[in-house]
């Protein structure tokens, strides 16, 4: 794959519609930690990153909107080194909390929140490495 410093490197990237999109860059970095790499216009788009992963925040504009009140069409998951300090600093910027720091069968600590546009996103946190199949899960392809 060519580089391009105008995308960011990740392989797959979520875009994600909000009213405001300075507010959602300012809010995001605030809330989830999320930094700021490109600014396309004042209030078109912006590419965020966290770690080694992306996200790209744009307008509402023609078909894009952000969800509606109780609709879910989506949920972005981003590993942390922390859940429960995430969670608490999302908590603090004032994110709804919908799950509450959990520990799964399979290996991963998480919670789930809504941001300041209705969004969800889960923050997974590896406190064990555990084979699929101890779970229930099946290996299909090595990573």
């Amino acid at each position: 794959m060519k580089s391009n410093r105008s995308i960011p490197t990740s392989t797959v990237i979520p875009v994600l519609i909000y009213p405001d999109v300075r507010e959602a860059v300012a809010w995001l970095n605030a809330a989830f930690g999320f930094v700021e790499r490109v600014r396309i216009g004042e209030n078109h788009r912006a590419q965020l990153r966290f770690g080694d992963g992306a996200v790209i925040v744009g307008d509402v504009r023609h078909d894009r909107r952000a969800p509606r009140p109780g609709e879910v069409t989506h949920s972005v998951m981003v590993r942390v080194e922390s859940v429960r300090a995430h969670c608490q600093r999302a908590r603090e910027h004032g994110a709804r909390i919908l799950m509450e720091p959990t520990d799964f069968e399979y290996g991963e600590r998480q919670y789930t929140a809504e941001d300041l546009a209705g969004h969800q996103w889960t923050f997974s946190e590896t406190i064990v490495d555990v084979a699929p199949e101890t779970w229930g899960g099946t290996s299909v392809a090595a990573d």
